[in-house]
């Protein structure tokens, strides 16, 4: 896990790095580029919200949690056992 953590900041160094040597701004304030991230994110589960739907599944809370979640906040679903 940590190991993509640092490739994904080599990565960024090296876009900034880039955009010195060429002179250029980067394309949006990091507020506004991680906002946009964000909702790509999000926009990302609405393809399967609505293949659930299509197919007339049950879309609740649980389902949520355990689908959309973990794919936005990029943490593992939760587990299922009540008792932990």
């Amino acid at each position: 896990m940590l190991k993509t953590y640092a490739v994904s900041l080599s990565v960024g160094i090296l876009a900034g790095v880039i955009y010195a040597i060429m002179d250029v701004n980067s394309p949006a304030p990091p507020v506004i580029a991680l906002l946009g991230l964000f909702g790509m994110l999000v926009g990302e589960q609405i393809v399967p919200l609505c293949k659930r739907l299509i197919k007339r599944q049950p879309v609740n809370i649980a389902w949520f949690r355990h689908e959309c979640v973990p794919k936005i906040s990029g943490t593992p679903p939760p587990s299922d056992d009540k008792n932990s």
